[in-house]
């Protein structure tokens, strides 16, 4: 029990001390007190849940200063009883107290120096922040200079020579443990309250040294500040905020650097990379798709693209493509001095990549915008394409170029750059150049959700500005505007009041209102400047501007970097607020458009034009291949059948006749022998392989057009007549097709062996065709050349012309002429003309002795013809004679053999066209076709031309909504994983 209260009692006397040392009236928490008091081990505090242990050990080990050798306490025996108690209690508390002084300083010596250690430790552990000194204001370090906070804080710790002073040594210290009542003792104790007492002092004047020092400096501080003018105090103001502004600049550039690298190694972690990241990557990627579809899209329905994008517009030569390559951080786009150079709409879509490259839509090249050579290259791929998407007669197109910038560090938007606005047009323009920029200039800022980034070249007089006023008009309230100030550097040189630029900035020289105003260098005019080169001029310029020293501008509306910044998000801003309606507005036109599909073709599928050419394409190719399963037996019979209809005229006109004028056999077959082998040399295999030509034509014609039954749908006829009509054109026969056809029917025509009976009545056969075929067109010339006859007038109430009157009369002097000699030659004398003309001109007809010779050739072919038919009748029995070469027999059937000749000739050659036909040429024509189709295939022009129809644009517009919808769908899933 005695431990326990000796403990309370010193405890109590701990508080006593504790509360007058200070020098502060009222109690303390423990937090608050000296660090020599906070050491100390207080068992009775409120807020202090661990409990003391039992005093179980000697006093000794309570001591920091164990190295010391301590002598053991020699306690006087305990003697029992009243008077003991009664006389000796004082001495026993002042033992106690002289105890507890023991445990006040070497607590004091442990705490102070583990104070000490501790505070040396975070000292260390502090990050060396000398870089961002200029964060915290200069009054600081100024009262640093008279306080110096830590020297002062360490000087407060007692060191532990001074508490060995003031224990005294440890004979001494235990003579007084032993007889705490004798004079020594009181006068140590009052020692060791006059050193407490002196300590306290000290610490009191130690405060109020450093009262004294800050109401020093606060007094001085003010008289200075008073002292100084509020011009200067303005100037000084501005200075320091200028400082701390290019300060935080150079600390966020340095970040963003650093960041940038970081990024591009995570990109390029496939495997590794960070989820969030990805998507954020792939959420611009997403939204450009859609963009893209949009573009290719016809608006009907009353459905309009009202999806967000950055339209870019401005004056010609304002400073646009030099903007847009700044924010896209590469020289991307073609440039000329006062020229112009975007001649079409160009889509640039930036996101985020581990290598700065450019790809188009339509390809999949990769441009490496760190090498000037494809840097050039895609400069160069740029001009084409515009050039490409005008059309003849024009200077601008509405077409839209899409191009992709992906790279680290770049701002996620989707901008569109658009032809510069003209007042005048100049010479090699269209006339109507400047309407259509104004109209598509229009048509992109009339979205009511597209972000206008309006640019300004400030190097010229604003009034000369045309872009303000169009871009006033479609954003009256300037709810959507960016306005740009560009050429700030020239601006600066050249205009002579500053605040012209202030106002131009803050949009008091403009009818036109904007969401923000923003002031950027596009270099100094050099287009070899690197983007690196820019923004470091530009960095320099806006620190040395007076516009920033003076605040007509501020930080954050100075830089292309800031400005890329405000627009990406204001650009992410309007599209999270926007494209939810938008996906519900194609929604419902997908409804209208389903709706209108099912109650008109309810029965058919929906095919969009891409799909109708694959069905097509499947379709002729089987008609392709339907050629190679055609009989041999077929492609004789037509290939012989077109042959003869081709060179019969020939024969008959040039080989037959001119060898029957002959007086006898011999003769006659040497005739034949010349015109058939002059024949054979120049013109029959020519003529054979045009047949044959013309005969897959024909084949591959109706193969493609014959109906189909039910399953033919008309939809393909005009893409199958094309594809038919190129691929002939694209067909060439073998060269070497015609030497080894001459050869084959040049050796049949020289056979004249007929081998039996049935050849020879197969040579009857077609030699009676044929000139029965001959007799019946020359009947019906000669009918058109005289007119009708007596039956037809008075049957059909015809009646003839003058002319045909006049042919009549020739022809029947003609014919009284053959009458009186049948065996007359091909040709008529010149006196028989003439006593024809005389016999006509003696009955009143005048005639023409061209006409009689006309006339003759009709009549004569006629009577040849009629008497070759009689001479056919008379050779059917003629085999005989011919087996024994019409030795003792009047009948001559040379013409027999000749026929013969020619059919042979015929079946030979349509045999070698269809072996020509089956083994090469069907192939060629089904790779041509392919080829065409490939080619058809890979031009939109040419489908949307042969495609066409309700039905098909249909079907193209409910495809591309859908698409649409879904692409939409996908990315707000993506924008709400993102949020």
């Amino acid at each position: 029990m005695w431990r326990v209260r000796q403990a309370a009692v010193a405890c109590e006397v701990c508080q006593s001390l504790v509360k007058h040392s200070s020098g502060t009236k009222g109690s303390l928490p423990l937090q608050k007190l000296h660090l020599v008091s906070r050491s100390i081990y207080h068992t009775h505090h409120p807020t202090l849940k661990l409990q003391r242990p039992q005093l179980r050990m000697s006093l000794q080990q309570f001591s920091s200063l164990t190295s010391l050798p301590l002598r053991k306490l020699k306690l006087s025996p305990v003697k029992y009883g009243y008077q003991p108690h009664r006389n000796f209690w004082p001495a026993r508390l002042a033992a106690r107290l002289l105890k507890l002084r023991y445990l006040i300083l070497g607590s004091a010596v442990g705490g102070g120096y583990t104070a000490k250690k501790t505070f040396d430790q975070w000292k260390d552990m502090i990050p060396d922040l000398s870089d961002y000194k200029w964060i915290v204001p200069d009054i600081v370090w100024e009262i640093d200079e008279y306080i110096d906070l830590g020297h002062k804080l360490v000087s407060e710790v007692i060191e532990a020579s001074d508490l060995l002073l003031l224990l005294g040594s440890p004979g001494e210290t235990a003579f007084r443990a032993t007889d705490p009542g004798s004079e020594s003792d009181k006068r140590y104790r009052k020692g060791l309250l006059g050193e407490l007492i002196l300590l306290q002092q000290q610490i009191q004047e130690h405060e109020e040294e450093a009262r004294r020092a800050a109401g020093q400096y606060s007094t001085s501080y003010a008289q200075q500040k008073r002292k100084v003018s509020d011009k200067e105090k303005i100037d000084q103001l501005q200075e320091e905020l200028l400082h701390t502004q290019l300060k935080y600049q150079r600390i966020l550039e340095r970040l963003e650097k650093e960041n940038k690298e970081l990024r591009k190694l995570v990109l390029q972690k496939d495997d590794k990379g960070i989820h969030h990241r990805k998507l954020k990557k792939s959420l611009i990627d997403m939204y450009s798709e859609v963009l893209d579809v949009l573009s290719d899209y016809d608006a009907s329905y009353n459905t309009q693209d009202h999806l967000p994008r950055v339209v870019v517009v401005g004056d010609q030569s304002a400073g646009k493509t030099s903007v847009l390559e700044m924010i896209a951080q590469a020289r991307i786009f073609p440039r000329g001095s006062g020229e112009m150079m975007t001649r079409s709409p160009v889509k640039v879509t930036l996101s985020e990549g581990p290598h700065h490259v450019a790809l188009f839509k339509d390809s999949s090249r990769e441009f490496d915008l760190t090498k000037e050579e494809d840097l050039a290259a895609l400069r160069h791929e740029i001009e084409l394409r515009m050039r490409k998407n005008v059309k003849e007669g024009c200077t601008v197109s509405p077409e839209t170029i899409s191009l992709n910038v992906k790279g680290p560090g770049l701002q996620r938007m989707v901008l569109v750059d658009l032809p510069g606005v003209i007042n005048t047009v100049t010479s090699g323009m269209a006339p109507d150049t400047k309407e259509t920029i104004f109209s598509i200039s229009k048509a992109y800022m009339q979205n009511p959700n597209a972000i206008i980034l309006c640019i300004q070249d400030g190097s010229v007089d604003a009034e000369r500005s045309i872009v303000t006023d169009l871009v006033s008009q479609m954003d009256p309230h300037g709810r959507r505007t960016i306005f740009v100030l560009t050429k700030v550097d020239l601006a600066e040189k050249n205009v002579t009041s500053p605040s012209r630029i202030q106002q131009i900035i803050e949009g008091k020289l403009f009818p036109m209102k904007a969401l923000g105003y923003f002031a950027v260098v596009t270099g100094k005019g050099n287009s070899s400047e690197s983007i690196e080169a820019i923004r470091d001029y530009e960095e320099e310029f806006f620190q040395n501007s007076k516009l920033l020293k003076t605040s007509m501008l501020k930080a954050h509306q100075v830089t292309t970097r800031n400005l890329s910044l405000a627009v990406s998000d204001c650009f992410w801003k309007m599209v999270r607020e926007s494209v939810e309606q938008q996906a519900d507005s194609f929604k419902a036109t997908r409804f209208n458009l389903e709706t209108e599909w099912k109650n008109n073709y309810p029965r058919l599928r929906e095919l969009d034009r891409n799909e109708l050419f694959e069905k097509a394409k499947n379709e002729i190719l089987d008609e392709v291949i339907s050629l190679s399963q055609v009989t041999p037996k077929h492609w004789e019979e037509i290939l012989q059948q077109s042959l003869w209809e081709r060179v019969s005229t020939h024969v008959i006109e040039n080989i037959y006749l001119p060898a029957a004028q002959t007086m006898n056999s011999g003769t006659f077959n040497t005739t034949v022998d010349i015109k058939l082998k002059q024949w054979t040399d120049k013109q029959l295999p020519n003529k054979a392989v045009e047949v044959a030509w013309e005969t897959l034509q024909e084949e591959f014609s109706r193969f493609m057009t014959e109906p189909k039954g039910k399953e033919h749908d008309d939809i393909f006829d005009k893409l199958k007549e094309a594809v038919k009509e190129e691929s002939i054109k694209r067909h060439k026969w073998n060269d070497f097709a015609e030497d080894s056809l001459r050869v084959i029917q040049h050796n049949a025509l020289e056979d004249r062996s007929i081998s039996d009976k049935q050849q020879w009545d197969a040579a009857i056969y077609f030699m009676e065709e044929a000139l029965q075929a001959r007799l019946k067109d020359t009947e019906n010339a000669i009918e058109n050349m005289v007119g009708p006859d007596w039956k037809k007038r008075w049957l059909y109430w015809k009646n003839r012309t003058q002319e045909q009157c006049v042919h009549n009369e020739t022809k029947n002097e003609l014919e009284k002429m053959l009458k009186c000699n049948e065996e007359h030659p091909a040709y008529l004398a010149s006196d028989e003309i003439t006593t024809v003309r005389k016999n006509l001109e003696s009955r009143g007809v005048e005639v023409d002795p061209s006409l009689i010779k006309d006339t003759w050739h009709q009549v004569y072919r006629r009577h040849f013809l009629k008497t070759a038919l009689n001479h056919c009748n008379l050779c059917r029995r003629g085999f005989y004679y011919y087996q024994r070469h019409f030795v003792d027999s009047e009948l001559e059937c040379n013409d027999v053999v000749l026929f013969w000749r020619i059919q042979r000739m015929l079946a030979i050659t349509a045999n070698t066209l269809r072996q020509q036909l089956t083994n090469t040429e069907v192939r060629r024509l089904e790779k041509n076709v392919k080829e065409v189709l490939e080619d058809f295939a890979e031009d939109s022009e040419k489908k949307v031309k042969l495609l066409t129809g309700k039905r098909v644009q249909l079907a193209e517009d409910l495809k591309k909504v859908r698409e649409i919808q879904e692409k939409l769908d996908a990315f707000i899933e993506a924008l709400h994983q993102e949020k």
